[in-house]
């Protein structure tokens, strides 16, 4: 299940925290998620039912592998079955990308609020979260279908292994307070915030996910949804910071602190934490007031959390460890002890090799030697008759004015000048934009217009190098070239606005009419590179086509946290 749950999809999340709905509902119909303890849930969890326990739940959908909801998204696996929901990995055959869905009846007595939830969710469009793709109600289902990350750990994961550095932990808490922030600011909440909602991408970033939806699902709600969230972000840096669940029930795999201690700073519960962070992990839990210890006031919401830790002095990754490399052994040849012993008496003498004897010396030697000297001096005088001779022959063949008259080959083979690509004429260009929407479409004609002074530039996008992780932007983006009919094409030679650019250079097929998707570019010019200032390349076999495309993935840092690119101009070559 945790290599499962690593993909974004499971909601159970198998951490200890039961379904607060569905406490008697304890085995599931295929086996792939069990009911789970209330044990070890944040205090205010067990307050959040408002007396939905006893509600009729109908059972869940009865699906099976393979059936196609809009005829787009083929369910390929049950991940969780519980509470008259259940979550599936699925396909969306149209867009052939991985993706996660919730079923669940359309008469359940949730279904209204889960649509709801997610249609909310989706309209958020925070790349911090998990995104929302589709929220549908058909055929007495509703079906709610967000993203799947393949790639990213859960961070039930990631606290199995001990406690984290105080740097991944300043990560965590900085990150994930920022994020609830932005979707209080919206009037969204999550309220089920455990470890396993949180996932870390490959880079580093950490994603949100079931942002209103799982709640929904499960009929939580709070009286108080920002200090509900709070408390949830500061039990997950207490555990990230003491391996330790700061409750008395184990949970998350986690084990509880000692019974009847209570609260107690992480500091407290094992050596060498970080006094800052723990100090932190205090205000956002302990919200009813500050211990007398610490003299500082509760984080009662994410944003002001998220600026406790901005005020906070930056904790700075670890330093890198080096293993220094082996003595460097001197060979005897560079000591200059080659042919006789080492005095070294660490090194064992090397052998000395017997002095070969001189070639040629014996009496055959010398005989053969002189006979193939002979050889050579003959094949000289031979050679230099041969060459007078052919040329006294040219000689008498010339004319009276003794120029010589050259021949047909001469005439038709002569040096000729080495033919050199030439730039084609280009009659237009447009943006690529795959999944519909263009960036700065206005800008397009500065990359053809031949001015290294105007570019095409994409806007400023925020923690992700894949124009900001957003979903309109899957594909990237770049400049598809026109040259207005069929050509050969033999290379090209592009300006970047900005080193660094991860960048493809495709061609269409000759018969392509309007290409608009990365399919429709079949024919690799530069394959997948990060370019610097020039992006040039010469074909050995020129490929015809009618256009051509720039194509960038991938955007360098602008130095603040942010990425950007751009083109300034592009030539192709014939």
């Amino acid at each position: 299940m945790a290599e499962r749950s690593t993909a974004a999809v499971d909601v159970a999340d198998n951490g200890g925290d039961e379904p607060l709905t569905a406490k008697a509902d304890e085995a599931t119909t295929d086996g792939t998620a069990q009911a789970e303890d209330t044990k070890g849930a944040s205090p205010k969890d067990t307050d959040n039912t408002d007396g939905k326990r006893s509600e009729a739940v109908p059972a869940s959908p009865d699906l099976h592998s393979g059936h196609k909801l809009a005829g787009r998204y083929r369910l390929e696996e049950c991940v969780t079955r519980l509470d008259g929901f259940s979550s599936w990995r699925a396909v969306d055959e149209k867009l052939r990308r991985a993706v996660g869905v919730h079923l669940l009846p359309a008469d359940h007595p949730r279904a209204r609020s889960v649509l709801a939830a997610a249609r909310s969710s989706a309209l958020l469009g925070d790349p911090r979260f998990v995104q929302v793709l589709d929220a549908v109600e058909e055929n007495d289902l509703v079906y709610v279908v967000h993203e799947w990350l393949p790639d990213a750990t859960e961070l039930t994961a990631l606290l199995a292994t001990g406690p984290m550095e105080a740097h991944d932990a300043y990560q965590l808490v900085s990150q994930l307070s920022q994020a609830m922030a932005a979707a209080h600011r919206e009037g969204l909440s999550h309220l089920r915030l455990t470890p396993g909602a949180v996932l870390r991408s490959s880079t580093g970033q950490y994603r949100i996910r079931g942002l209103a939806v799982n709640a929904a699902l499960r009929g939580i709600t709070a009286e108080r949804p920002l200090r509900t969230d709070t408390e949830a972000i500061g039990a997950l840096l207490y555990a990230a910071l003491t391996h330790r669940w700061p409750y008395g029930d184990d949970a998350h795999g986690l084990a509880g602190l000692p019974k009847g201690l209570g609260l107690i700073a992480p500091d407290q519960v094992r050596a060498g934490v970080h006094r800052g962070l723990s100090e932190l992990a205090m205000r956002a839990l302990a919200n009813d007031g500050a211990t007398a210890s610490r003299q500082e006031p509760p984080c009662t919401t994410p944003d002001e959390l998220a600026k406790a830790v901005a005020a906070m002095p930056r904790i700075l990754p670890p330093e890198p460890t080096f293993t220094a490399p082996p003595a460097y052994q001197r060979t005897t040849y560079q000591q200059g002890t080659y042919g006789r012993p080492s005095s070294h008496p660490s090194v064992a003498a090397q052998p000395v090799m017997p002095v070969p004897p001189a070639p040629l010396q014996s009496r055959t030697g010398r005989v053969l030697k002189w006979t193939v000297s002979a050889l050579l001096i003959a094949a000289l005088g031979l050679g230099s008759w041969q060459l007078a001779e052919a040329l006294l022959d040219r000689s008498k063949g010339s004319d009276d004015t003794g120029v010589t008259e050259p021949n047909e080959d001469d005439k038709n083979n002569g040096d000729k000048p080495a033919s050199s690509a030439e730039p084609l004429d280009i009659a237009g260009a447009t943006e690529f934009k795959p999944d519909g929407s263009g960036i700065k479409e206005q800008e397009v004609p500065n990359t053809i217009d031949g001015d290294p002074g105007t570019h095409w530039v994409t806007p400023r996008y925020e923690g992700f190098a894949n124009f900001g992780n957003l979903p309109q932007r899957k594909q990237g983006s770049g400049i598809i070239v026109d040259l207005g009919k069929v050509r050969d094409v033999s290379g090209v030679d592009v300006s970047m606005y900005r080193n660094g650019q991860t960048t493809t250079v495709l061609a269409a097929s000759p018969d392509a009419s309007s290409p608009s998707v990365t399919a429709d570019f079949d024919q690799p010019i530069v394959k997948r590179t990060v370019s610097g200032s020039k992006l040039e390349e010469k074909l050995d076999k020129p490929v015809r086509t009618r256009y051509v495309l720039v194509h960038i993935t991938e955007l360098p840092s602008d130095g603040t946290g942010g990425y950007r690119g751009g083109i300034t101009d592009i030539s192709v070559l014939g």
